[in-house]
């Protein structure tokens, strides 16, 4: 992978773990990842961690769903969950496939890179 781009990667990679909304499966995903940079491990842990990336990043229907259900109301509270709810379905409208938490959003911006990081 070029520098540049791999040095670009890794500043998002960062990014994400400090995002506040980033799980601990993702986090630990992505310090595999940066511990595996520059090693003989690194190819391999590209597409490791780009298969989590996928299965991390949220779609807007299912946050939807969960902020409209009892679970999500249960883990928000009932006015956020409403607004999380109602800002969901406005974004959705407006055209975006998956939540913009800041940790999707940056998982978003990874995944744009998906096709150089597994060249």
């Amino acid at each position: 992978m070029e520098k540049q781009l791999l040095s670009e990667i890794i500043e998002m990679t960062r990014e994400l773990m400090d995002a506040q909304t980033c799980n601990s499966e993702t986090k630990a995903a992505a310090q595999r990842w940066l511990n595996a940079v520059g090693t003989d491990a690194e190819k391999a842990e590209n597409k490791r961690y780009i298969d989590e990336l996928e299965a991390a990043i949220m779609p807007i229907d299912t946050l939807i769903s969960f902020a409209q259900s009892n679970k999500g109301v249960e883990y928000f509270g009932a006015d956020t969950a409403a607004a999380i709810a109602a800002h969901a379905k406005e974004i959705k409208a407006a055209g975006e496939k998956y939540c913009d938490c800041p940790a999707c959003a940056k998982v978003a911006e990874i995944l744009e890179r998906k096709n150089d990081m597994l060249k």
